[in-house]
């Protein structure tokens, strides 16, 4: 399969400062961990794995007291994608449910125990579909396809999924009869058969909760530690307990349909000085009472503040306008790719551009292949890009106890050794 691409991507320079991330590259040529298998999760870190494969966006959390939660897996035909496609790593032999399943089993603190699932959004490269799958199951008296969760549940036991909708898919509309109907109903299913044979507890998750993502194993030892949910369904909560819905008037309208990224679930992870951001596919543009038009990231940077560590919305695809950039401050972006149309050269722009915040950043996509890094050659903010990502790799973050400090490392994706391919080192107060 031709996975090579030749497309244009227009954008304007960013102001990028090459010996920042000449700095930062330096300390992680020089980690001891080069070269070796990842050592492990230690009790006290947090640490988050944005797990590569070329096909999907998935994130394993393994919590400070050992809780862990997987974030989307899922599955699509991103080889059909042709040249917009970028290698499928390790190969195309396995789905990315069973890659995904493996690579938890090797990093897991519990072996094939999860404590949660959560599916950001009923889109198909985050939680499977119906449609691209390694096989069907009899799931009572009907078919269940194993694709992205449904397959890591293979080999993976959850015991507790946190679903936007979940039990009714009404919210905010119906969603059993709009585009993402087939999505949808995949997970219904999976859930159901879950719940019945295995035990799955579902709930639907609480904008604006700060103790549903909640520590299970010894929480007291970590009174620094919370996570808040920041938003889902098309809401956002403000600090204050307010929630903001960004569709009351499009629902007004009767739609039928409502764009799924906007209803993308997203949570601020605190760990005492230390800020962590993730939120799905987050972004749509919504018109305001007053006719007006306006990103709904834009809404969001609204109620948030600087965070050390920031997941780009929506795999970098024209997502992260300047407010939320603003907002965020992030001294690292991790960005989850399978699409050599991800992470546009508008948004690395501005997640570089030094006029909207200053100090150094890193960014740190699963992969920059070698076709997007020639179509955009002598863009400034490729200064700022971790040269480990040019081969694919996963992307570990490791917040220390009491996060004060963190790494960000990349390892290979290209099999299943582990190898560390590079670490960089960061302090939670941003002073180096």
């Amino acid at each position: 399969m031709n996975r090579r691409l030749f497309l244009r991507t227009s954008a304007l320079a960013g102001a990028a400062c090459l010996a920042d991330w000449q700095t930062a590259y330096a300390r992680g040529t020089k980690d001891p961990l080069v070269g070796l298998p990842w050592p492990g999760w230690k009790p006290g870190q947090m640490q988050i794995h944005f797990i590569y494969t070329g096909v999907a966006e998935s994130a394993f959390y393994i919590l400070p007291d050992g809780t862990t939660l997987l974030l989307d897996c899922g599955d699509h035909n991103a080889i059909g994608r042709g040249r917009l496609a970028v290698p499928v790593l390790p190969s195309p032999e396995r789905h990315s449910g069973e890659w995904i399943a493996r690579y938890v089993q090797r990093v897991n603190p519990h072996g094939s125990d999860v404590d949660y699932m959560m599916l950001s959004h009923y889109h198909n490269d985050h939680g499977g579909s119906a449609t691209f799958h390694a096989g069907l199951m009899d799931c009572d008296g009907q078919q269940l396809a194993l694709s992205g969760f449904a397959q890591a549940a293979q080999t993976l036991n959850f015991h507790t999924a946190f679903d936007r909708c979940w039990p009714y898919y009404t919210d905010p509309i119906p969603l059993l009869d709009h585009k993402s109907a087939d999505n949808v109903d995949h997970m219904r299913r999976f859930y159901a058969y879950m719940h019945e044979h295995r035990g799955l507890q579902i709930q639907k998750f609480r904008v604006g909760a700060t103790n549903q993502v909640a520590l299970l194993h010894t929480p007291e030892r970590y009174p620094q530690f919370s996570i808040r949910n920041i938003c889902g369904n098309g809401r956002i909560a403000t600090p204050d307990g307010r929630i903001i819905d960004l569709y009351e008037q499009r629902k007004r309208e009767n739609p039928e349909v409502l764009n799924e990224n906007g209803m993308s679930l997203g949570m601020l992870i605190s760990y005492g000085p230390f800020r962590f951001y993730t939120a799905g596919d987050f972004s749509d543009t919504i018109r305001l009472s007053d006719g007006t038009k306006t990103a709904i990231e834009d809404r969001l940077a609204d109620v948030l503040g600087p965070v050390n560590v920031a997941k780009v919305n929506h795999h970098g695809h024209y997502s992260m306008p300047a407010r939320l950039v603003s907002a965020l401050q992030a001294q690292v972006y991790v960005s989850c790719v399978w699409d050599q149309l991800h992470n546009v050269s508008p948004v690395m722009e501005r997640l570089s551009d030094r006029s909207l915040y200053p100090g150094p950043r890193i960014l740190c996509p699963g992969i920059m292949p070698a076709e997007r890094r020639a179509e955009d050659a002598g863009q400034p903010w490729l200064n700022d890009v971790e040269r480990a990502s040019f081969e694919g790799g996963h992307v570990v973050l490791c917040v220390e106890r009491g996060g004060k400090r963190y790494s960000v490392s990349y390892l290979t994706a290209a099999d299943e050794s582990m190898t560390v391919r590079s670490v960089m080192h960061f302090r939670s107060d941003r002073k180096e």
